[in-house]
């Protein structure tokens, strides 16, 4: 790793002669009455050296060849140009009231963003290289109102991600959004390198999204990769960070002496006795005689502090006639569980765009990515939860165990080994991940600026190498232990290869401006998977990867051999109109015809229409002091989602004998289970607002929204036939009111500040299950969807409080119903509500818990900029959702388990001391736990510290070689506020087994460019 440092810091500096000082000078005038222009902020675009226009608008300023120079004034349009060898440098600078003249990027084009009548959202590069994450979504968390990320700790894991909601009821991906990069669409963006990146655009609405058809009912995030300007000079870039990551919030364990305290109160003669047997083995405490000298923090000892690095290096340009950009990274992480769970990823990608001609512009991308990922074993952290603390990681009495002595809770008498570290140590889960993106475009125009017609292929091809080592072990005692050696190899491939052919035209005439595009676009999208299973292949001491190869193996398990694969095809018509009426009235419309080889419906139809008004150009908003521009907008469409699983089933036939009378005659029963379906179809009203207040200083964004999924696929039960099938039978909504609101001020040429926040509410309800009275999933920790309430809500009893007394019991009727029918209910067992009014509690009593999909979520940003220094802080948060901690509510059937200190601390343990938490004996007992209720049900509301990061850019240098360098340090999720006992209160599905934790990441960073 040294060494590629070394090559990439050698190629930097060696190339560093293609730029020179030169001071440049000029005046500044505005473009309407050419008059000289004062105070206008001139500066070099990057950094923080900068000068500002005189009285009579001269400038001068000390810059490179290759620099960009960026002229801005409130009330101006920006001006950017590239410093070549000229001295002289006049700027005639254009009126923009409106300041909205930003190139916003939306499919298969770009747009004003003045003209948008859809809700999208752009975040630009430097706020997605604050974060210090192999993920680049992981950038966007608290950044864009409506689109929620749930953060993931595991090394090479994608974050989840949501846009305005959940629409779908199927799991499997069917409600992530589509990826778009370069023109290209993925799943998952989990290769790219979040310096490779622009810009990322979130398309929220139906009327932004549309253009992309059935792969756009969950939103489209659109991503720009860097791409070189043209005329100007090579301009190398070097940034790198290295850090190190560190559990956050780690739960505390009940320690030995907790843990003894709850065996002997738990009623248990059997769990008493294994604590006696812990101190025969391993001796007696000398602080606490009663407790055996053994403390084990199992948390403490699977985790670990771990390394992050990442190295980026890049070179763009360009000619009058082509522009280039090209880029080079490295990314390592090191996962927090102490076991090979890494991620190593280097990337190369090259773009390169030429005009032929005046005419005729040909363009060519790649982006190879190479990853290697080390999956962490998925049971330690559960393991660890429930494993005794009154055991060792090894007990070296254990002669017969291997590969090492490792300490057995079943030789204290426990029905489980309860001790992780044979999982970790002897498993090993390797992915070799290979992405291949190649993009190929020409773009003629037909009538210079007016007709323009583009054909574009591009290939996402990706491999997939799995290969999962299992290495026997053996605890010595008891039933616990891997005997045969088991190796399996899993290679998948897929391929998705992208024509799309588009005819535009834009015209100006008089106070009218028109854009039409018209287009094709096929897809081809295949996947294949060959597996095998191996046993018994040479291992143990001395014996590294070099035997786990299937040939090696003595037996190949034919049952777990497998073949498989699909291949579908798509096809759509598209077209667009975008109208604009003298700066004031806006109208917006697309319409996408999408066929596939995936559904029996075989066609799609999917209208939208979208209409602005820009009320502050109109006659009685001029010099309103308040509004410099203020725009109502509104859409609505409808989306496909071609991301639900295709149909599955089948026609069976069965031969069958029946008697007639005397006689028996043969028949044929015949069985249908195949699933029929059509698109599910969501169709979204967006209302919204656009505005800049106080001198352009404030910017507000604000959308109301309801989307709702219609045909939604759902299973519902067969008539007469055990089973069910899925069918497009549901109707799910969502609805929700997000505001953006961003205040930039220039407080001096040294000084200058933003402060933003963004704010975004989210109900998600089901209108109709097809007259089914509910869908139920989630097994013991019961989630159900219902007509009213949210998808895969928890549902279960609802907790009173605790009985403190035996006379308490005996005067409450529904304890002594639950005593009639064979229940024990003591004090400290939980109170629970009779929501039904039935004088009993039983399965009739279950209510709704809550959802684990947040009501709110919010972001607040500060940035700070004082003369060489940059200060950044993000604060994100949630609330609304609630978290199952399943493996606190586990501890009712988990063989002789501990349990979190939490628990221990504040248990009920006698009159007067908890109304929440039940006793040691109560959290046991079935009276308390024979459903899921409102105890084990927590709330997920947080608020996070996200990102902190202090920069300083070095003074220039004297010479030639003058670059620009900057150092920073950054805390990324230095702190989280939140109340739920578990990790991290981000839970994706909201069950919390075994969540891997969310470290902080604390790095310390450089830019240089040259």
């Amino acid at each position: 790793m040294k060494a590629k440092i070394i090559l990439l810091l050698f190629f930097l500096f060696s190339v560093s002669g293609f730029s020179q000082n030169i001071t440049v000078s000029g005046v500044v005038t505005g473009s309407e009455d050419n008059m000289p222009v004062p105070g206008v902020n001139v500066i070099v675009k990057g950094t923080s050296r900068g000068v500002s226009t005189d009285f009579d608008g001269n400038y001068s300023i000390e810059v490179k060849t290759g620099e960009i120079l960026e002229f801005s004034s409130i009330g101006l349009k920006t001006v950017n140009i590239t410093v070549a060898n000229q001295k002289t440098m006049n700027v005639s600078m254009a009126t923009d009231v409106e300041s909205l003249d930003e190139i916003v990027v939306i499919g298969y084009g770009t747009q004003k963003k003045a003209d948008l009548t859809g809700s999208i959202t752009t975040i630009k590069s430097e706020d997605i290289t604050r974060t210090p994450a192999g993920a680049a979504m992981q950038s966007l968390q608290g950044k864009v109102a409506g689109l929620q990320v749930v953060s993931s700790g595991a090394p090479g894991t994608s974050p989840t991600v949501r846009v305005r909601g959940l629409g779908s009821y199927t799991g499997g991906g069917a409600s992530n959004p589509l990826y778009v990069v370069d023109g290209t669409f993925y799943d998952d963006i989990n290769f790219l390198n979040n310096e490779d990146i622009e810009t990322i655009s979130v398309l929220k609405d139906a009327s932004a999204s549309a253009i992309y058809g059935v792969r756009a009912a969950n939103g489209v995030v659109l991503i720009q990769t860097k791409s070189g300007k043209a005329n100007q000079k090579p301009q190398i870039t070097y940034s790198g960070y290295q850090g190190v990551q560190i559990a956050q919030n780690v739960v505390k364990l009940s320690n030995s002496e907790q843990f003894s305290t709850l065996a002997r109160e738990s009623g248990s003669a059997a769990e008493a006795s294994f604590i006696e047997e812990a101190m025969q083995r391993y001796g007696r405490s000398r602080v606490n005689p009663n407790i055996p000298n053994v403390n084990t923090d199992w948390y403490d000892l699977i985790l670990r502090n771990a390394l992050i690095q990442n190295h980026s290096l890049g070179v763009t340009g360009g000619t009058e006639s082509a522009t280039y950009s090209l880029g080079l990274s490295q990314f390592e992480q090191e996962g927090i569980l102490r076991m090979k769970n890494d991620y190593e990823r280097f990337n190369m990608r090259t773009k390169l765009n030429v005009d032929i001609s005046d005419r005729l512009n040909v363009g060519v991308s790649a982006l190879f990515s190479n990853a290697t990922r080390y999956r962490p074993e998925e049971g330690a952290f559960n393991s660890a939860y429930f494993a005794v603390p009154i055991m060792p990681v090894l007990d070296p009495s254990k002669t017969d165990a291997y590969p090492r002595p490792y300490a057995n809770a079943q030789d204290l008498g426990y029905r489980g080994p309860q001790n992780p570290f044979p999982l970790m140590e002897n498993t090993e889960n390797r992915n070799k991940i290979r992405n291949t993106l190649m993009n190929f475009d020409l773009q003629y125009q037909f009538v210079p600026d007016k007709l323009t017609f583009k054909t574009s292929y591009s290939h996402n091809f990706e491999t997939l190498e799995t290969r999962e080592v299992r290495l026997p072990y053996f605890f010595g005692t008891g039933d616990a232990f891997r005997e045969n050696a088991e190796l399996v190899k899993r290679n998948e491939t897929f391929s998705e290869q992208t024509w799309d052919n588009t005819l535009t035209y834009n015209d100006d005439f008089g106070k009218h401006n028109l854009t039409l595009l018209a287009g094709t676009s096929f897809r081809d999208r295949s996947w294949e998977q060959l597996e095998a299973k191996g046993l018994n292949f040479p291992n143990g001491p001395g014996i590294g990867d070099e035997s786990y190869f299937l040939n090696l193996s003595k037996t190949i398990d034919v049952d777990e051999v497998g073949d498989n694969g699909v291949r579908q095809y798509f096809f759509s018509y598209f077209g667009r109109v975008a109208y604009n009426f003298d700066n004031k009235y806006l109208l917006y419309g697309t319409f996408r015809a999408d066929g596939t080889s995936k559904y029996q419906e075989k066609w799609g139809y999917f209208p939208t229409v979208g209409a602005g008004w820009v009320i502050s150009s109109e006659p009685f908003m001029q010099n309103n002091g308040v509004f410099d521009f203020l725009k109502i907008r509104a859409s609505w469409g409808e989306l496909g989602n071609a991301n639900v699983n295709a149909s599955t089933g089948g026609i069976t036939s069965t031969e069958v004998n029946a008697a007639f009378g005397d006689v028996l005659y043969p028949g044929l029963v015949t069985n249908s289970d195949f699933e029929a379906l059509k698109w599910e179809v969501t169709a979204e009203t967006n209302v919204g607002i656009t505005a800049k207040l106080f001198d352009n200083q404030l910017s507000v964004e604000s959308d109301y929204f309801t989307r709702e999924t219609r045909d939604a696929i759902i299973p519902v039960s067969r008539l007469l036939v055990p089973g069910e099938t899925r069918q497009n039978v549901g109707v799910i909504k969502n609805s929700g009111f997000e505001i953006d609101l961003n205040w930039n001020k220039r407080v001096s040429e040294d000084f200058s500040y933003t402060i933003g926040a963004n704010f975004s509410t989210l109900k998600n309800e089901i209108l109709d299950l097809a007259g089914q009275q509910n869908l139920t999933s989630g097994g013991d920790v019961q989630q159900r969807s219902v007509v009213g309430g949210a998808i895969n809500s928890f549902f279960g009893l609802e907790v009173a409080g605790v009985y403190q007394t035996p006379e308490e019991i005996q005067a409450d009727p529904l304890a002594q119903a639950a005593i009639a029918d064979g229940l024990k209910v003591q004090p400290g067992d939980f109170r629970f509500v009779d929501n039904n009014g039935d004088t009993k509690i039983d399965a009739q009593d279950r209510v709704d818990l809550g959802s684990y999909l947040p009501t709110y979520n919010f972001g607040f940003n500060l940035g700070l900029n004082y003369k060489a220094f940059d200060f950044s802080l993000n604060v994100i948060g949630q609330g609304g959702n609630v978290i199952a901690n399943i493996k606190r509510f586990a501890i009712r059937q988990t063989p002789d388990p501990n349990i979190d200190r939490d628990f221990a601390i504040n248990r009920w343990n006698g009159p007067g001391t908890s109304n929440t938490y039940p006793s040691a004996r109560g959290i046991r007992n079935p009276w308390s736990n024979q459903f899921l209720n409102s105890f084990f049900v927590e709330k997920g509301d947080f608020v996070r510290l996200q990102n902190v990061t202090l920069g300083y850019t070095l003074p220039e240098l004297k010479g030639k070689f003058n670059p620009d360098i900057r150092f920073y340090i950054t805390a990324e999720r230095p702190l989280t506020i939140f109340k739920y006992n578990g990790f991290t209160p981000e839970v994706g599905d909201g069950r919390d087994t075994q969540t891997y934790p969310i470290p902080g990441v604390y790095t310390l960073g450089v830019n240089i460019k040259i």
